[in-house]
């Protein structure tokens, strides 16, 4: 187990960032954290331990940049796979086995979260059903949690031509990894949802959200022409 890596993508969570990497870190994991540009250098507030990186992108570049950052890192220290976890505490580092047991080469496993607690949001379940809709029509695959940050990657997305680099990125990687004919698998975990004084949160619910719409509508074409290939070559 303390042979894994945990990627954190983390953009001015200074409220919750420490207690983030201090649970991971008592699981004996490796932490690759990735700061993205926060207004305050991370160095300063981050525990100083032996199994902890700190990578930072002096710019903003989006969450998709942070985890593709991490993820070369990992590879570049022989790991064939990283653990995601956000860093606004959502996320629970004793969870991360479920994920690993249920890894297989080339797989992406996504944490699907128990939204049956309170707290969430009736507008974050609707975004949720409305996002594994276009998910599950792109991949051809049963997909309940298509936004959640809590995943395994791979080192093989590295090779996937992604052209997003936000939040829409985590979107795109799924399509583009299930049209390389890989599975993506899911685990129920439970997850920490705070309450809404107390949530931070970039995503940006109209902008982010037509991002990843603007995703599904550039694969329809592809998407289109795979299922014609498919009549065709099955009516032959």
């Amino acid at each position: 187990m303390n042979k894994i890596a945990v990627v954190v993508p983390t953009y001015n969570n200074f409220n919750t960032i420490n207690d983030v990497i201090k649970d991971i870190l008592k699981f004996g994991y490796l932490a690759i954290v990735v700061d993205d540009g926060s207004s305050t250098n991370l160095k300063e507030i981050l525990p100083n331990d032996e199994n902890l990186i700190l990578l930072r992108h002096e710019i903003n570049r989006g969450k998709g940049a942070a985890i593709t950052t991490g993820v070369q890192k990992a590879k570049e220290l022989g790991y064939e796979y990283v653990v995601t976890m956000d860093g606004d505490g959502q996320h629970l580092a004793n969870q991360i086995k479920l994920l690993v047991d249920n890894y297989s080469e080339d797989t992406i496993i996504i944490g699907a979260r128990n939204f049956d607690i309170s707290n969430v949001p009736n507008g974050s379940k609707f975004g949720r059903w409305f996002s594994n809709l276009w998910a599950c029509w792109d991949t051809d695959q049963i997909i309940t949690d298509s936004l959640s940050g809590f995943r395994i990657y791979p080192t093989s997305i590295l090779n996937l031509d992604i052209k997003t680099s936000r939040f829409d990125w985590e979107m795109e990687v799924l399509v583009k990894h299930a049209w390389a004919k890989k599975r993506i698998k899911e685990v129920i975990v439970e997850c920490y949802y705070p309450k809404p004084e107390e949530r931070v949160s970039h995503f940006k619910k109209f902008g982010d959200t037509m991002a990843i719409v603007w995703v599904h509508v550039q694969m329809l074409p592809f998407k289109w022409l795979k299922t014609i290939f498919k009549k065709i070559t099955f009516q032959r």
